[in-house]
């Protein structure tokens, strides 16, 4: 058995790779950030063979750095962007068109038409989810209807689909495995998550031929090994779950009630329900946690479209900082936001929201308000959708939650955590290893090859680096909380005609 497990950890602005040791710490770790496609408003594309080439190279450089060689590694764990959806030729292994990436809203109009109708209420029945262009079922849909003879070629079953998952796996194995695992499925808008199969009155409503979909497994099982000319060639893959899922199973909260919420280029919030589906009454998603063991884990999660890459953008879009570093020495250098709300409905807004004709909108600016105040309130924006989210998951839970554990790229700046401490007035929790998302992946695939034996193995490698405590007064949050509420208001339905 080798002294590693490697973890690919495909995000939506970046591959990483990293490698865990037995102890859950990190030995090496390589990124590198990919192209972000917009060829309309509203629209988000990836090329797909970009992400493979990346996710490859990262892989190939975080084991060179220390030498490493597929001896030294015991199995490969797969985390995933999750509803970004590729279609490709199965007999040249070439996608068809462009990634649509899952915060791409070209078939906002398209859920429109299906919230009117009963098809509406059977989504969400059957699938736990809100009916919404985030998904991929509409994704699909939108592909076979305009790229050139798409339909015909996947009625002749000539065409695979895939969430990112599966795309990897595919390129991994040189095109002899098409699998997804439960948790991605889930997110397909396809998928009946109390059956735990694909389903036929879906699929017919989204007009997407079942030879397209992978083979639905367990996300910690071996589903094949690494064939491709890589560092890692004959290591077994054997742990997959989608992003927001591994982040849940590596912060350890494999109890129902527990939470966490990650910071990445959108926020995510999400609570272990134990083996039953839970409905919400506030609009958040129920959905399928993992599989393992046998059994099948649910959560209910509260999705922000909108998180750490509103740092990106104030880097890209508004040139205001040259890093994303950057951003919290800006936001610092001002004692408080000077009264700006900056709501970032880029690509309008998730949950408890699910406006898909908001956009963003930031108020309170004056003759003094800076570039550091922006930053701040950018910053702050993170924590109040997040805030939102929160107030959902315990009015669904009917009951109080202890504490919130932290993980993501965002999560490292003490500023963003403490005033989430703040405006939520429980106990933020920061593990000593932040990458919980691909640590979480790492842990599926060790626990199918035996690196762990269990899960309760696995919770004498939780540390927590940082705790932080509410420290503002109730009515300074209630004021805070007023006025974000009162400029989300403001910025709802903006691209509707109302």
């Amino acid at each position: 058995m080798g002294r590693f497990i490697l973890s690919l950890d495909q995000g939506t602005t970046s591959s990483r790779a990293i490698l865990f040791t037995r102890e859950g710490e990190i030995a090496a770790v390589a990124q590198q950030e990919f192209e972000q496609i917009f060829p309309q408003p509203g629209w988000v594309e990836h090329d797909a063979e970009e992400i493979w080439a990346t996710q490859s190279q990262v892989a190939d450089t975080a084991m060179a750095e220390i030498g490493a060689t597929a001896a030294d590694v015991t199995a490969v764990g797969i985390t995933n962007q999750r509803e970004t959806t590729v279609i490709w030729d199965r007999a040249t292994g070439r996608p068809i068109y462009n990634a649509i990436v899952w915060q791409d809203r070209r078939t906002a109009e398209m859920i429109d038409r299906h919230k009117k109708t009963e098809a509406g209420q059977m989504i969400t029945e059957r699938t736990g989810l809100v009916p919404d262009a985030y998904f991929a079922g509409s994704k699909i849909q939108w592909i076979l209807q305009h790229v050139d003879e798409a339909r015909e070629r996947a009625e002749r079953g000539e065409l695979a689909f895939g969430t990112i998952d599966s795309w990897l796996v595919y390129k991994l194995t040189n095109g002899a495995v098409h699998v997804t695992d439960a948790s991605n499925a889930a997110r397909t808008m396809l998928f009946n998550i109390h059956e735990c199969r694909w389903d036929e009155d879906l699929l017919a409503l989204f007009e997407v031929p079942e030879s397209m979909l992978p083979e639905v497994r367990s996300s910690s099982e071996v589903y094949g090994e690494v064939s491709a000319e890589m560092t890692c060639k004959g290591v077994p893959i054997a742990g997959m779950a989608g992003d927001q899922n591994a982040a849940l199973f590596g912060q350890l909260c494999h109890d129902p009630g527990t939470v966490k919420n990650t910071y990445g280029t959108g926020c995510f919030m999400l609570m272990n329900c134990g083996h039953e589906p839970k409905a919400s009454s506030n609009q958040l998603l129920s959905t399928i946690a993992w599989q393992y063991d046998g059994k099948v884990s649910y959560a209910l999660e509260g999705s922000v479209f909108i998180g750490g890459a509103v740092v990106q953008w104030l880097r890209d879009g508004m040139q205001m900082i040259k890093e994303s570093s950057d951003v919290r020495a800006l936001a610092e250098s001002v004692e408080d936001s000077g009264g700006v709300i900056l709501v970032p409905a880029f690509a309008g807004l998730g949950a408890p929201h699910w406006d898909q004709y908001a956009r963003g909108a930031m108020f309170g600016i004056t003759r003094g308000t800076t570039s550091a105040h922006i930053a701040r309130a950018a910053i702050e924006s993170m924590a109040f959708q997040s805030a939102d989210l929160l107030d959902a998951m315990i009015s669904d839970a009917d009951e109080p939650i202890p504490e919130l554990r932290v993980d993501g790229g965002a999560a490292r700046d003490d500023l963003l955590l403490q005033f989430q401490a703040d405006i939520l007035r429980i106990p933020i929790v920061r593990p000593t290893v932040v990458e919980t998302t691909a640590l979480g992946a790492a842990y599926l695939a060790g626990l199918a090859t035996g690196f762990w034996k269990s899960t309760e193995e696995l919770k004498s490698n939780w540390k927590v680096d940082r705790t932080f405590e509410p420290q503002m007064s109730a009515d300074q949050v209630a004021r805070k909380r007023a006025d974000w509420n009162k400029a989300v208001r403001r910025s709802l339905g903006w691209l509707s005609e109302e």
